[in-house]
């Protein structure tokens, strides 16, 4: 079993290691999203802790996204609102361990990233 969960932990890595920053970007959407429902199934399970760690895994990945936004374009400040947004009701959210919040924030997060992958297959396109 360990040695799978090596091999496993070393494709991960290396996929990581090989990704444009375009699919990095999807990834982060994906794993916020994995954390959100994980921290909706803490709130319903009525586990705290599992709740708040995994509130914040989504808080640091919005926050990953904000610093790395490109000011010199307009729409960044259009993608800031949005993040700054989810940012402050995910404060709310793990403050009140409220499951409603998590899942309002869920389908923005679900959103951005079906627009991201859109994004992606056009820029595909293109190239």
């Amino acid at each position: 079993m360990a040695t799978m969960q090596s091999a496993y932990a070393t494709y991960q890595n290396s996929k990581i290691m090989t990704a444009t920053p375009a699919e990095l970007t999807l990834m982060l959407y994906e794993g916020a999203i994995k954390f959100c429902n994980i921290a909706i199934m803490g709130v319903e399970q009525k586990d705290i802790q599992k709740a708040h760690t995994n509130i914040r895994k989504v808080q640091n990945i919005i926050a990953e996204f904000r610093a790395t936004l490109n000011h010199k374009y307009p729409v960044a400040q259009d993608f800031e609102n949005v993040y700054s947004y989810l940012s402050d009701r995910l404060v709310d959210a793990n403050i009140k361990k409220d499951k409603e919040i998590l899942e309002e924030v869920l389908v923005h997060l679900r959103t951005m990233r079906d627009t991201w992958k859109e994004v992606m297959q056009i820029a595909g396109r293109r190239a």
